[in-house]
C-alpha cells in the first residue's frame, strides 16, 4: 500500500512581537550606555555636555536595564537625568549600536545597580549575611542627615549596626570635625544608642573618617581616638600622583590607630583615576596586621573594585563595606559592594560587615589595644 504523504503545513512567520523582542538581543547594557554618554559629553558644551556627564554618572545607579525598560515600550524618562533630549539619543543608540569599545582607565572597571541586583539575586544567601554599614556621613560634617536618620535609615535594612563616621578636622572643605566636636558627637551617639535599645535594633558605633597625610599620619589627637568603637583611614590629598605610593599605605597600615583603610586607590568615575601602589604587597601587609581595606560602595568610587578584590582575597585581607552615605537614602549603595565582593569571591568570614556586633567590636579593640601613643606598628 502506497504511504500517504501529509500535506506541509505552512510556517508561521515570525510575529511582530517576537521582532520586537529579537531587536533587544545582545542590546547594550547600562555600563555601555554610561560609556557612550560619557564619550558623548566630550563632544558636547555648556549644558549639554553636563547634562550627558550628569547621566553617564547617574547610569549606574539605574535600578533596571534601559534595554528592559525600552522592551517594555515604558519611557526612559523614568530613569534618572534622562530627559526628552537624552532619552531620543539612547533610543538611537538601542536601534543602531555603535562599535563597543573599552573604556579608558578613567572610566574603566564600575559596575551598575541594574547588575549588582541581578548577581546578587542569582546568590540571594549572600547579601542575608549583611549586619552594617561602615562608612557614612551626617550633618556633624558634610551630610545632609542626622545621626538618628541614618540611624532610621539602617533600620528599615535590618541592620544590627551602622559606623557614623564623619570627616576629621584637617578636611575643612568637607566640615571635618575636631576633638571637642567629636565627643560631643559622641553623647549624642550613646544618647540615641539609649534610645534605640528601646525601640529599634540598630547599634551607632562611634567612628571617624581620620584624614590622613602621605605619611600615614593622621590629623587627630590618638587619645581621641582610642575612645572610638572604629577608625576609618583615608587619603584625601595628592591624589593625583603618578608614581608608585606603595610606602604611604604601608604608612596608614602601620599607624596603630587606623582599623580600615578607607576607599584606597582614591579615584572617583571620569575625574581621577586614583594611585598607584605594589597592591599585593599593600594587601599582604594588611593582612599580616589584621587591618581591612574597604569597598567603598559609592557609585562614582566602588573602590576598591573587583581586580584589586582579588589581589586583596589572594592575600588574605580583611574587607570592609562602607556605601560613603552623605544621605539616608544612599545605603542602597551597599548593593555595588556586596556585589563587587561576591563577584571577586571573598570569603563571607573576611568581611567585617557580616559579623555580629560583638566579634566586630573584639576585633577593633584588640587593634586599639595594640595602639601605643598613636604610634606606628612594625
Amino acid at each position: 500500500m502506497a504511504r500517504i504523504r501529509k500535506p506541509d503545513l505552512p510556517q508561521k512567520d515570525e510575529t511582530a512581537t517576537q521582532r520586537y523582542h529579537n531587536r533587544f538581543k545582545d542590546m547594550l547594557s547600562n555600563i555601555e550606555l554610561a560609556e557612550l554618554l560619557a564619550r558623548q559629553a566630550e563632544h558636547e558644551t555648556g549644558i549639554l555636555a553636563r547634562a550627558f556627564r550628569r547621566a553617564a554618572r547617574s547610569a549606574f545607579l539605574w535600578p533596571e536595564q534601559v534595554v528592559d525598560l525600552a522592551e517594555q515600550n515604558r519611557s526612559l524618562s523614568e530613569l534618572r537625568s534622562i530627559g526628552p533630549f537624552i532619552e531620543k539619543q539612547i533610543r538611537r543608540w538601542l536601534d543602531n549600536p555603535p562599535p563597543r569599545k573599552r573604556p579608558p582607565v578613567i572610566r574603566a572597571d564600575f559596575i551598575s545597580l541594574a547588575d549588582a541586583k541581578t548577581s546578587l539575586a542569582k546568590n540571594p544567601e549572600w547579601a542575608k549575611q549583611l549586619r552594617g554599614d561602615l562608612q557614612m556621613h551626617t550633618r556633624w560634617s558634610d551630610g545632609s542627615g542626622t545621626v538618628a536618620d541614618m540611624a532610621d535609615a539602617a533600620a528599615a535594612r535590618n541592620y544590627e549596626y551602622i559606623a557614623i563616621t564623619d570627616h576629621s578636622k584637617g578636611l575643612k572643605i568637607a566640615g571635618g570635625i575636631d576633638e571637642r566636636a567629636l565627643e560631643k558627637q559622641g553623647r549624642e551617639i550613646a544618647k540615641l544608642n539609649r534610645a534605640n535599645s528601646k525601640r529599634s535594633n540598630v547599634t551607632v558605633l562611634r567612628s571617624i573618617e581620620l584624614n590622613l597625610n602621605p605619611r600615614g599620619e593622621g590629623d587627630m589627637k590618638p587619645e581621641s581616638l582610642r575612645m572610638l568603637d572604629l577608625v576609618l583611614g583615608s587619603f584625601h590629598s595628592a591624589l593625583r600622583k603618578t608614581e608608585d605610593q606603595t610606602a604611604r599605605y604601608l604608612a596608614a597600615l602601620r599607624n596603630s590607630c587606623v582599623h580600615i583603610l578607607g576607599h584606597p586607590r582614591g579615584r572617583i568615575y571620569n575625574f581621577r583615576m586614583g594611585l598607584r601602589a605594589d597592591w599585593p604587597r599593600v594587601f599582604a601587609e594588611a593582612a599580616r596586621l589584621d587591618k581591612a581595606v574597604e569597598i567603598d560602595c559609592y557609585p562614582d568610587r566602588q573602590d576598591l573594585n573587583v581586580g584589586l578584590l582579588k589581589l586583596a582575597r589572594t592575600a588574605g585581607a580583611c574587607i570592609s563595606l562602607g556605601t560613603d552615605g552623605h544621605h539616608p537614602w544612599q545605603l542602597e549603595f551597599i548593593e555595588l559592594g556586596l556585589a563587587a565582593a561576591l563577584l571577586s569571591k571573598i570569603p563571607a568570614q573576611r568581611i567585617l560587615n557580616f559579623m555580629p556586633l560583638n566579634r566586630l567590636t573584639e576585633w577593633a579593640s584588640k587593634h586599639r589595644e595594640r595602639s601605643v601613643n598613636g604610634g606606628f606598628l612594625i
